[in-house]
């Protein structure tokens, strides 16, 4: 792991989706990046058209469609100013009502005192000052809170939990001072930007009789909008939850769920041998009920606090066939649930002894779980391997190199660099000669991400297999996990990763060496298959043939 001052671990990851009973966060990580979007005619019509369904969206509080829509519109159209501005909106707005939706947020962080509320912005500022991994000022982060404010007084979930009763022209009047008189405002340092959090609490105090605790988490939670999309401040529950998730255990029914406006939460992913596998839930499901409450217009979050519970505990859901729309019951019992990295490991094609494993996540066990999978495959006659880690967000800088030091004999395998020293690192093999050195094909998608990415350059600069898929995520920097006040967290980008030579890919990705065109069939797509379903897949069939031809030569 890669250590500094403060820092109890540190890990590389990036998450889509969510994984329940107990996250509302993705598969093994929690936010902030959102499941991707599905086509959107809209932007393929134009950008006046993609702004108009955008503006829809917002006004129907449909963040993570909105979001989707702008992030796909915004590949198209780059430089679109409005596009830009409602991505931007919809984020802030998802973000607040993500937090209002949190029950450690709500009871434990809201209730504070002002001087209580005012060491987590100091902590938070210090934080950032020392260990991010780019300069960023105090007069940055600062506007970055009094934008997120100025948002949450315009947002449903924040006015009603804060002012169910207040004067909205008061309300309105109170944002016209926040945009005139405070945007951008100069902070000179963390005094100044205390200076400035104090003014607005007593602002907002006065003019409304709102919580100086409540403005405070704005600049706390909001301040963090001015950092990268992978750093966050974590409440106590969102701590636990990302803790639990790398660790691979924690309580609940075992899957990742994704909320479809309309109708209901589509289980994107169910784990093997959880107690919503074995209640017959599967993949491509939708939940249109919990314990009887319909479902069909809850955010994930609110879901997600529907589906925790205590071991032991019972929860009741209704569950929906794709494609008949027959609703079917499922009665669940939560309990301790353990994340395989490795759900399926397998000889796909006997007559060439060619070998699969499914990597999901990069967990403190993978190591663990990959030797006993080889081993098993060995044992059955492997001769080469089809390495997938398509859709795998990513997960412990550790875990990937122990992981890919059973592929290498020599060499670098990634390379770190941030501004604390000891986030300067260099990650080599260890072993003379590798656990495994046949032929090697690696499948990897958009949804490869991080610590995918840094098994995909060393494989890529070492010439040690064939990629095969598409472009991966690029997303090449190192999230370290920070204690908070309290019980909270932050999760901070601390340093940028490298391949063996030397390169970084962020926000570009690595290029396969085959590459294979995305399936739109919903039925084939892999995102949507059921688990351990590998067939009608173009991505394995283009792996096996590459290794086929591999073999061939030998």
């Amino acid at each position: 792991m890669v250590y500094a001052r403060f820092i109890k671990r540190a890990f590389v990851f990036c998450a889509a989706g969510s994984l329940l009973g107990l996250a509302q966060t993705s598969r093994l990580l929690a936010e902030p990046r959102f499941t991707r979007a599905k086509a959107v005619s809209a932007a393929d019509e134009g950008p006046s058209t993609a702004i108009q369904e955008g503006l829809e969206l917002r006004n129907g509080r449909r963040w993570i469609e909105a979001i989707e829509l702008y992030e796909k519109s915004l590949k198209t159209w780059p430089d679109n100013e409005q596009l830009k501005q409602g991505q931007r909106q919809s984020k802030i707005h998802f973000s607040i009502e993500r937090r209002y939706s949190d029950k450690s947020f709500v009871e434990t962080m809201l209730p504070m005192s002002r001087a209580e509320a005012l060491i987590y912005l100091d902590d938070v500022l210090d934080k950032v000052r020392h260990y991010y991994v780019d300069n960023v000022t105090a007069t940055n982060f600062i506007a970055h809170g009094t934008e997120s404010l100025y948002f949450g007084l315009n947002n449903e979930k924040f006015l009603k939990r804060n002012l169910p009763y207040a004067d909205q022209a008061r309300v309105a009047q109170v944002r016209k001072i926040l945009r005139d008189q405070y945007w951008n405002k100069t902070a000179n340092g963390t005094d100044g930007a205390r200076r400035i959090a104090l003014e607005l609490c007593e602002l907002t105090q006065r003019e409304l009789n709102l919580s100086p605790s409540t403005v405070v988490m704005e600049f706390v939670f909001g301040g963090c909008n001015s950092l990268d999309d992978y750093s966050s401040y974590l409440t106590p529950g969102k701590l636990g939850d990302l803790y639990n998730n790398i660790d691979g255990e924690f309580v609940g029914i075992g899957i990742e769920m994704k909320a479809e406006t309309g109708k209901g939460l589509l289980l994107v992913n169910v784990l093997p041998e959880s107690p919503a596998s074995e209640g017959g839930a599967q993949t491509g499901d939708f939940i249109v009920a919990i314990d009887g409450r319909d479902c069909r217009k809850l955010s994930t979050e609110e879901a997600a606090t529907l589906l925790q519970g205590q071991p032991n505990s019972r929860v009741r859901l209704t569950l929906a066939d794709p494609a008949t729309s027959e609703e079917r019951p499922a009665n669940l019992v939560r309990r301790a649930v353990k994340v395989k990295s490795i759900p399926v490991a397998k000889i796909i094609d006997r007559a060439n002894h060619i070998g699969y494993i499914r990597m999901t996540g990069f967990q403190k066990n993978t190591a663990e779980e990959l030797d006993a999978a080889m081993s098993k495959l060995k044992r059955e006659g492997m001769q080469a391997l089809i390495w997938d880690v398509r859709g795998n967000p990513g997960g412990l800088l550790n875990a990937a190199v122990e992981v890919l030091d059973r592929f290498m004999g020599h060499g670098v395998i990634v390379s770190t660099k941030g501004r604390v020293h000891d986030q300067n690192s260099i990650y080599s093999a260890h072993n003379d000669t590798s656990d495994w050195n046949g032929p090697l094909v690696l499948l990897v998608d958009g949804d490869s991400a991080s610590a995918s990415e840094i098994v995909a350059g060393a494989v890529h600069d070492h010439r040690r297999g064939t990629i095969v898929g598409r472009k991966t995520y690029g997303k090449w920097s190192v999230q370290s996990i920070l204690p908070g006040h309290a019980d909270s967290g932050f999760r901070l980008t601390t340093a940028k990763f490298y391949s063996p030579n030397g390169s970084t890919y962020g926000k570009v990705g690595i290029q396969p060496d085959v590459q294979v065109a995305e399936d739109k069939d919903a039925k084939t797509n892999p995102r949507n298959r059921r688990s351990g379903q590998i067939e009608d897949d173009r991505d394995i069939e283009t792996g096996i043939e590459t290794l086929r031809k591999q073999l061939a030569r030998r």
